[in-house]
């Protein structure tokens, strides 16, 4: 899941949006985003697939792409 924090927190800034805007747009708390943004560096939470779709449609990347299967 290294691939998928990392790739969440770069394309959240290439779109110029906070870890606060996200969670918003994603109905959720900062606090879970951030935790997110953390999986493989620690301890987190994992996204549902449902959530995960919402993320791929937000910062405009395929899920594939998040989790490491295309550049």
């Amino acid at each position: 899941m290294e691939i998928f924090s990392e790739r969440l927190k770069c394309e959240r800034k290439a779109k110029g949006y906070s870890q606060r805007k996200i969670a918003a747009l994603l109905g959720i708390s900062q606090g879970t985003y951030t935790h997110y943004e953390l999986l493989g560096k620690e301890t987190g939470r994992e996204p549902s697939f449902e959530t995960v779709k919402k993320i791929a449609d937000i910062l405009d990347v395929s899920i594939d792409y998040l989790f490491g299967r295309e550049d």
